[in-house]
C-alpha cells in the first residue's frame, strides 16, 4: 500500500510532541505500556458482556524485547489489537483516541478503567525512534496489519502474517548524540528501572528476559543465561485493603519510595469513592530533611492515574504549611490534555488538595491528643512550618493551623497548646500573655514579666524568629489577644495603681535623661511592671523590639526601629540615686544614663551602641563608688 500523509493538524502535533512536549524522553516507555495495558483491559470489558469470551488473567501480559545488535527495542502486548481500520483512525489522526472512545462507551466495572489515549502517548515513540513499527491482529480477526512511519512525513499500512491476538511496536532507536545515549533504552537495568519508576502497577504483568549468572557444574566459573521475570508489583499498596497492612508494611513502603531515612510518625490510607474517586498515601514524617528550610526543597505528592505515575512532584496537592508531607495520590477521574505530563489544573485536582488537607490536619491533631511525645517530634521539627502558615499569605490559613500550635510554658515548664493555656486562665485575665527572647533561659529572666508573673498569670515563651509574627495575624485565640509582658497596657489596672508615682514630679528627670541619649529612645518612664529589676525597654507602636530584631538582620532590608521606651522602677534604689544625681550631679547622672540604656539593650540581646564607652563608664562608677 501506498505511503499516507499525517492530517495536517496531526503533522503539527507531532512535530510538537517530538520536540518539547515531554520533559524527560524515558516516559515513552510509559505510554507504550499503558496502551499495551489499556488493549488487554479492553478484552476484559468484551468478556464482561460476551459470554463466548472468558478473561483469564493469567493468559495476559506486556513484554518488553531490547535487541542490542538491531538497535531494536519492541513492546508485545496480548490485548485487543487493532484492525486496519483502527490502524488508520488511532495512528493516523493524532487527537483520536481510540481508548477515551471505548472509555466513553463502557462504563467502569470491576475497578478496571482505561488510562491510555492511544492515539497521543503513542507518539511518545518518535522521541526516541526513527522508526516505529506497530504489528496488530484484532480479536475476532484473521487478518493482521502492520503499520509503519518514520515521522512526520506519513505513514505505511499493509497487511502481515501474525498468529496470535494483540500488538507488536519495534522502535528501531535513534542513533547517540553528543547530548542524547539511546543505547540506554536497550539496557536491561535502565528499562526495570524506568519500568519501576512509572509502570511498576500497572494490572497486568510486564515481563522481561534478564541475564543471570550461574557456577558452572565444574564449580569454577560463571556462565550467563537468560530467565524471564515480571519485572513490576502489579498491585499498588494504596489500593490494597487497610485491614490486609501491616505498620511494617507502611514503613517499608516508605523506604522503597525514598521518601527519607527515618521512620514516619503517621501514615494515613485514603480511599475515596465520591464525587471523585481516588486512593492517596501519605506519610508524615519523624524528622525534617537536611534542605527542608532551604530554596532547593521541593514539595508535591506523586500523582498516578490509574497506577500510572504522571507527577513526581505535584506542588498543588499540598499547601505550604503542610509542605513536610510525602506520598501520593492514584485518581481515576483526573482529566488530562495533551500528555500526562500536562495537567489541567481542574475543579477535581482542587477538590482532591482540599480533602487531603482537612485530612493531614485533623491526623495531626489526633496525634497531638493521642500520643503527644510523638506529636512534639513532629512540632520541633516542622513546627515552623505551621507557624509560618500562620503568617503567610496574609493569614488566609491562620484558622486552620491554630490548634496546631505549641508553645512553652511559664509555668507547664513544657510546650502547650492555646487551646490548653485559655483552659487554664483565670475569670479576671484578659489576655493570653507572652514573652520573647532566644531562649527559654533568657526569657526566664526578663525583667519585663515580674508583674504579669507575680500576678500568677501564665506566660507563653517565644523563642523562634517567626512567632510573634504568627501571632500578631492571629491576634487572638477564642476572643483572647495575644499581649506582649513588654507592651504599654499590660491590662493589670489594680497592680499598676499600687506601683503608681506622680510621673509630673519627676518628668523633668525623664525628660533631661531622654535629651541625653539623643534619640535613641521615644520616652523614658516610670515602669509599672518592674519589681526587682532596675530598668527595662519596652516597645510603644507596631513594631516590637524582637521584631525590629528579626527584621534588621534580613537581606537587603532598610534599617527599622521600633519606638523604644526606658522603663524605670521607681521602688528600686537605683530611682533614688537618679533623683539625687538630677540635683546634685548631672555630670554622674549622664553616666548613670547612658549605663541603664546599655545595661537595657543588653537584657534584650540588643547590641550597645559603643562598647568601649560603656567600659569606660562601668570603669568610671567602679572609681568613684
Amino acid at each position: 500500500m501506498g505511503k499516507r500523509k499525517f492530517k495536517a493538524e496531526s503533522k503539527r502535533l507531532l512535530d510538537l510532541m517530538i520536540n518539547s512536549i515531554y520533559s524527560q524522553r524515558e516516559v515513552f516507555l510509559r505510554e507504550l505500556i499503558s496502551n499495551a495495558s489499556d488493549a488487554i483491559d479492553k478484552i476484559y470489558y468484551k468478556a464482561l458482556t460476551d459470554e463466548n469470551l472468558t478473561f483469564n488473567p493469567s493468559d495476559y501480559y506486556i513484554k518488553i524485547e531490547p535487541d542490542k545488535d538491531a538497535r531494536t527495542l519492541t513492546i508485545i502486548d496480548t490485548g485487543i489489537g487493532m484492525t486496519q481500520e483502527e490502524l488508520e483512525k488511532n495512528l493516523g489522526t493524532i487527537a483520536k483516541s481510540g481508548s477515551l472512545n471505548f472509555k466513553n462507551e463502557n462504563e467502569v466495572k470491576d475497578g478496571h478503567d482505561i488510562i491510555g489515549q492511544f492515539g497521543v502517548g503513542f507518539y511518545a515513540a518518535f522521541m526516541v525512534a526513527d522508526v516505529v513499527t506497530v504489528t496488530s491482529k484484532a480479536l475476532g480477526s484473521d487478518e493482521a496489519f502492520k503499520w509503519e512511519s518514520k515521522g512526520s512525513d506519513g505513514y505505511t499500512i499493509e497487511p502481515v502474517e501474525k498468529e496470535s491476538t494483540g500488538t507488536v511496536i519495534t522502535l528501531k532507536l535513534q542513533e547517540n548524540t553528543e547530548d542524547e545515549n539511546y543505547d540506554e533504552f536497550l539496557e536491561e537495568y535502565r528499562l526495570k528501572e524506568i519500568v519501576k519508576k512509572y509502570s511498576d502497577f500497572i494490572r497486568y504483568p510486564i515481563k522481561m528476559d534478564v541475564t543471570k549468572s550461574k557456577k558452572e557444574e565444574d564449580g569454577e566459573e560463571y556462565v550467563e543465561y537468560k530467565e524471564e521475570e515480571t519485572i513490576n508489583s502489579m498491585v499498588p499498596i494504596w489500593k490494597k485493603n487497610k485491614n490486609e497492612l501491616s505498620d511494617e508494611d507502611y514503613e517499608n513502603f516508605y523506604r522503597e519510595k525514598r521518601y527519607g531515612f527515618d521512620k514516619p510518625l503517621k501514615h494515613i490510607h485514603l480511599s475515596v469513592d465520591g464525587t471523585i474517586r481516588y486512593n492517596a498515601m501519605l506519610f508524615i514524617p519523624e524528622s525534617r530533611p537536611f534542605d527542608y528550610y532551604t530554596q532547593e526543597y521541593q514539595k508535591g505528592l506523586e500523582l498516578y492515574s490509574n497506577g500510572v505515575l504522571i507527577m513526581e512532584k505535584c506542588a498543588d496537592l499540598i499547601p505550604d504549611h503542610f509542605s513536610f508531607v510525602k506520598g501520593l495520590v492514584d485518581s481515576e477521574d483526573l482529566s488530562l490534555n495533551i500528555s500526562r505530563e500536562m495537567l489541567q489544573h481542574d475543579r477535581q485536582l482542587k477538590l482532591i488538595a482540599k480533602n487531603i488537607n482537612k485530612k493531614i490536619k485533623s491526623q495531626l491533631l489526633s496525634l497531638q491528643k493521642d500520643d503527644r511525645e510523638q506529636y512534639e517530634k513532629f512540632y520541633n521539627a516542622f513546627g515552623r512550618q505551621i507557624k509560618f502558615g500562620v503568617y503567610n499569605e496574609f493569614g488566609t490559613n491562620k484558622d486552620v493551623l491554630k490548634d496546631l500550635l505549641l508553645f512553652y510554658s511559664s509555668k507547664e515548664k513544657k510546650l502547650v497548646t492555646l487551646a490548653e493555656y485559655v483552659s487554664r486562665m483565670p475569670e479576671d485575665q484578659k489576655y493570653i500573655y507572652y514573652a520573647t527572647g532566644e531562649s527559654i533561659d533568657r526569657i526566664d529572666k526578663l525583667p519585663q514579666t515580674e508583674l504579669v508573673a507575680d500576678k500568677g498569670y501564665e506566660i507563653l515563651y517565644f523563642t523562634e524568629e517567626i512567632d510573634e509574627f504568627a501571632i500578631r495575624m492571629l491576634a487572638s485565640y477564642e476572643e483572647k489577644e495575644f499581649k506582649s509582658v513588654s507592651s504599654n497596657d499590660l491590662g493589670l489596672e489594680d497592680e499598676e495603681e499600687k506601683t503608681e508615682v506622680d510621673e509630673k514630679e519627676h518628668q523633668e528627670l525623664f525628660d533631661y535623661m531622654k535629651e541625653q541619649l539623643n534619640g535613641k529612645i521615644k520616652q523614658v518612664r516610670v515602669s509599672k511592671r518592674l519589681k526587682s529589676h532596675p530598668v527595662c525597654l519596652t516597645a510603644d507602636g507596631e513594631i516590637s523590639i524582637e521584631m525590629e530584631k528579626v527584621i534588621n538582620a534580613m537581606p537587603d532590608n532598610q534599617h527599622i526601629s521600633a519606638d523604644k521606651v526606658l522603663e524605670i522602677n521607681p521602688t528600686h534604689e537605683v530611682f533614688e540615686i537618679l533623683k539625687d544625681a538630677f540635683d546634685n550631679n548631672k555630670e554622674k547622672l549622664n553616666l548613670y544614663t547612658n549605663i541603664l540604656y546599655n545595661q537595657a539593650l543588653l537584657i534584650e540581646g540588643l547590641p550597645v551602641d559603643d562598647p568601649v564607652e560603656f567600659s569606660n563608664n562601668m570603669c568610671k562608677v567602679m572609681v568613684t563608688a
